[in-house]
This record gives structure tokens, sequence and C-alpha cells, in this order.
């Protein structure tokens, strides 16, 4: 039986406030992620990946002398003693553990289902998951429980879940269980690392503010539990389509790779400075190149990023000087640096307000006249301008000519309501004619209302897939309660994350019966067709091949008519596009189904 931690600390764990994680088991900046969007696992750097010209970082071996994690894990200068952060050290390797053969498919505590691999190095490796029991994407670590950082990565984890910051990616649970140890944590399918949006241009005052702002507050937040991160870069910053910045990789990210440092208030804040600066100019703010931008020109030193881009606001260009002053960044102001999260983001706070920039008001074309096209090769009229309105009758003239329009339209509504009343007058006097028939000419005496039709059962239809589609709650879809439904697999697009073209329900009649309507009311906006069997099928078919298109619709409730006249037993209501339900996934749900012929 393995030992699990959700947000309490194993025994012989510091209690929250204790520095575990920042002084013991932190990290330089958290790498950028290997995909767009993929929210919430630590990659690698991207040294370790593309040799874009980030080294690895510094580690220290458990026990070993504390090291300055000034390495150039963040793409900065070369591992040496640090300008006011203390000597950094390199402590030797110990032999690696052999990382376990896990792939794709496989299942960790019987809910975890490993989808793709994000990271594999030094011994562990970061996956894209599936929480098969809450039904949601989770982003998971794993090492061997004798890997010589395991107990770090356990410890930073667990402290890391004590603070339930909403600005973090939160740890959701650390485990050690089978020889194995992994850390389970938030996944956000809708964010975009900074990495990836300043690939795209530097950004503009406003979007720098609140990046600087809430990453600032959220690591001042973690300072004062203890906590600190190391590996603060562009690929550890997400921001999320509502516009809010989240932190990933807290402490863990440093206990993965064995990082330390004697003055992690002073490593972090630095790192702020430096996505600052980056965000302001698209450069990275040191000779070398990293996370995928440019480095600064060689020999010419730190310079103001208000003089590395035109058009940069002066006081966000002054903010990031300041907080980068342990590299010899001066404040063009001279202002005292920022040594800690907490003084730069009282620093932040102190800007005059930068607005957002306006939206440019939408433009509406004047609607013009225009003539049919003409035939090939026949010559286009030139264009005669509409004549101008008279100008109007001066003086007296004009308005008794006013006054005389207006009687006479006065005289016309008057004679006009007199005549409409007579008419109606007319039509009261005359005696009212029934038909002898009870039904209008325009209806069919012959034609029977249509009558609702006994549903025999259901069967969930997933011939191209393997095989099952939730079959227990098929009832729910037609046991007349709209607040219960049947509902799909969860799948990772609306098109049913591109595996199959679609996936439905076979609705049985009992017997073969015509069917005027198929009423379906879906949860959410689904894509839908109806198919059916020939008439004289007797046994449910079980290919696709075996039915008919007769009708297609979508919405959250579509009533499917068939175009011709249909009689079968078995009707196939077959979903092409879902809809969305948790976040990310997506899901084909029915509350009711109702036939009648």
């Amino acid at each position: 039986m393995g030992t699990s931690a959700k947000g309490t600390p194993a025994k012989g764990t510091p209690a929250k406030g204790t520095p575990v994680a920042s002084v013991k088991a932190p990290s330089a900046p958290s790498p950028a992620p290997s995909t767009s969007g993929s929210g919430g696992t630590a990659t690698l750097a991207p040294d370790e990946k593309t040799g874009n010209g980030d080294r690895p970082a510094t580690e220290a071996a458990p026990g070993s002398p504390t090291a300055a994690s000034t390495a150039p894990a963040d793409g900065r200068r070369p591992a040496g003693p640090a300008k006011g952060g203390g000597s950094a050290t390199t402590a030797p390797r110990p032999v690696r553990s052999a990382q376990p053969e896990l792939h794709s498919g496989h299942k960790l505590a019987r809910r975890y289902q490993l989808a793709e691999c994000v990271t594999r190095i030094d011994g562990f490796s970061s996956w894209r998951a599936v929480d098969e029991k809450l039904r949601r994407a989770v982003g998971i670590h794993i090492l061997p429980a004798d890997h010589r950082r395991a107990r770090q990565v356990l410890a930073a984890a667990r402290s890391a879940a004590l603070l339930g910051d909403p600005r973090f990616v939160q740890v959701l649970d650390a485990v050690e269980e089978n020889d194995l140890v992994y850390v389970i944590h938030e996944w956000l399918p809708d964010a975009s690392s900074l990495a990836d949006l300043l690939a795209a241009g530097a950004m503009e005052p406003h979007e720098a503010y609140q990046m600087v702002s809430q990453v600032s507050q959220g690591m001042a937040a973690a300072h004062r539990e203890g906590l600190a991160h190391l590996r603060l870069d562009p690929g550890a910053v997400l921001r999320t389509v509502s516009g809010q910045y989240r932190i990933r990789g807290l402490a863990v990210a440093a206990a993965l790779r064995g990082l330390n440092s004697e003055r992690p208030q002073r490593q972090d804040t630095e790192a702020i400075g430096a996505l600052l600066y980056a965000s302001l100019t698209q450069r990275w703010p040191y000779e070398e190149d990293a996370h995928g931008l440019a480095g600064l020109p060689k020999g010419v030193g730190l310079v103001a990023p208000d003089q590395v881009r035109a058009g940069v606001h002066r006081g966000l260009s002054e903010l990031a000087m300041r907080a980068l002053v342990n590299d010899g960044a001066t404040a063009s102001r001279q202002d005292p640096p920022c040594t800690t999260p907490e003084e730069l983001a009282k620093a932040v706070a102190g800007i005059p307000r930068i607005r957002p920039p306006e939206q440019a008001p939408p433009v509406y074309p004047v609607a013009a006249f225009r003539q049919p096209p003409a035939p090939p090769g026949t010559p286009q009229p030139p264009a005669v301008a509409a004549p101008a309105p008279p100008p109007a009758l001066p003086g007296r003239t004009g308005r008794a000519l006013k006054w005389a329009v207006s009687a006479l339209v006065i005289v016309a509504i008057g004679l006009g309501s007199w005549q409409l009343a007579d008419t109606l007058k007319s039509r009261e006097d005359r005696p009212t004619s029934h038909p002898t028939t009870g039904q209008k000419a325009s209806q069919d005496p012959t034609r029977k209302a249509p009558v609702p039709i006994k549903i025999a059962g259901l069967k969930d239809f997933d011939p191209l897939g393997d095989g099952s589609e939730n079959p227990k709650d098929l009832p729910k879809a037609f046991d007349g309660d709209p607040s219960t439904y049947w509902e799909t697999n969860y799948y990772l697009g609306a098109d049913l994350g591109n595996l199959k073209p679609g996936v439905g329900v076979i609705v049985d009649l009992g017997s073969a019966k015509h069917v005027s309507t198929v009423k379906v009311d879906f949860v959410g906006d689904v894509t839908a067709q109806l198919l059916a069997a020939p008439k004289g099928t007797s046994a449910m078919p079980t290919t696709f091949d075996a039915f008919t298109k007769v009708a297609q619709g979508s919405g959250s409730s579509v009533t499917f008519k068939p175009s011709a006249d249909l009689t079968s037993r078995y009707v196939l209501v077959w979903m092409t596009r879902l809809a969305p339900a948790e976040t990310g996934h997506f899901r084909g749900r029915i509350s009711e189904i109702s036939v009648t012929g």
C-alpha cells in the first residue's frame, strides 16, 4: 500500500510556513512547455530539448552544501560567483536510478491513465494523463522511489500543496507506491505559456503590467510561506483565456533537478525582472539566447528596455531594471533595487494605472445602390449623380402650402376611417355560414394524427471504437425525466478527438413501425444524424453499414423528420459532433428520446 498526501504533510514533513521547498528543494526557472496550450507540466529547459543556448542547471545532491542556482539553466551566465547571490558549486552526480518502463495507456493508482510523455530526463519523466475517477486531464511527474531526489520531491510537493493559492498550478496529490514516486498536478488545456505569447511579439504595456503584477504578488505569497521557485522562466508562467496568470512548478521543479539557493528571494525577484524585460522587448536580458528569445548584443551590457525597443512604457522599463539590479542594472531614477518579490509587488502597485488599449470603434459600411451586373463585355454606363432635392419654399407661400397639405391628410384619414367602420358593420349584419364538416377544407380527413411509439429499449452503438459507451445509463435517456441523461465517454475534441466519425444509440421499437418523427433532447449543442435499418430487419444491426441516413440536425433539441416514408424497427441516433463538458473534454449527452408514428 502506497502513501498519499493530498495537501497534508507526511510524518516528519515540516508544517505550513516552514521553508521546506524553497531552501532545500527549489529550482531555477521552469522550461517552456513542449506544446502550445498544454498547461501544468514542468517540461525540459530549451537546452535539454533543442540546444538553443541553455545549458544544464547546477544541481546539488541531497546532503551536499547548498548551491546557488545561478547556473545557465535560465540562459544567463556560466556557473560561478553570483552577484549578490553567494557562491555556486556543483556536486558530483551519483548513479542514476533506472527509469521504470512506462508507456501511454499505463495506469497508476488504478485511476491515472498516462496519455503523453512530455519530459523524460535525469531519471524522471513528466506526463499528460487522465484522472478517470474525476474525468479530467492532469499532469504527473514520475520518478523511481530510490531516486536520489525522491524524498526532496515528495517534501516539496506536499509543501506546495498546502499553499492553495489560485495564482499557482495546484499540486493535487503526492504518492509513493509500487517503487514509484509521482506528483499529480493541474493541467490547464486552455492556457498558453509566456514563451508562446512572446514568440508572437512583445506585449503591450497593460498586458505586461498584469503579468508582472500577478506573478510578483503570487511569489510574494509563496515566500511568506517559505516556498521558492528558482526556475521562473517564460515556460513557467501560463496565461489562461480569462487573462489570469498562473505559475507552475513551485518548489517541485527545483526538487526534481536538485537545485538550491542561498538567496532564493533575490533569485526569484531577478527572474521576474527578466520576465518583465522579455515581455517589453521580446529579448532575453542576457547575452545568451534562451527560451526562444534572442539575447542582448555582446559587450553592450544590460541596457534599459526603453533603449532596446521604441514605445516601451517608461515606468515598467525602470521597474525591470530595479528587479535586475542583481546583475548590475541601474534604475534611471536611482530608485532602490527590488531584492524580494514583496518589494517588487509594492513597486508595481506604485506605478500609475496603465489603461488597457482602447478598442477601435466598428466601421459600418454605408449601403449604396448597385445596378445588376451587366453581361460580360458590356461597357458599364457612366454613374449618374442623384438629383439634388428642390429647395424649400420660402416665406408665407411655403407655410400656406404646408397647412393645406396637412388639412388634406386629415380629411383623407377621416374618410378612410368612416369607410372602414361601414364595411365592418355590413359584415356583422351578414348571416354566419358554417362548414358542414368538422374539418377544414385544407385538411385531409383520411390522415391520422401522430401517436407516440413506445420504445422497447436502447443499445449504445460504438462500432468504430471500443464497442462500449456507458450502457448502464441508457435507461435515463427515455425515463421521462429530463434531469437525467445518458452520456458518452469523454473526448478531447468536439470531433470525438479525431478518433472516429461518430457514436450513438440504437432505438429498438419492438417491431417494424411507421416513424414520422424522432425527437432527441441533448445536453448542449450536438450535431447528429438519424439513420434507420431496412424494414424487414428483425435482428439488431451490429455494423454502421446496416443503417441508412434519413435525417440530420444540430442543437440542444432536435426533431428528426425523415424525408421519405419510413417504416423500421431499429433507428440510430448518430452523433458526429459533441458538446463541451468538463474543462477540455467533450461528451454527447441525451436526456430524452421520443418517437411518434
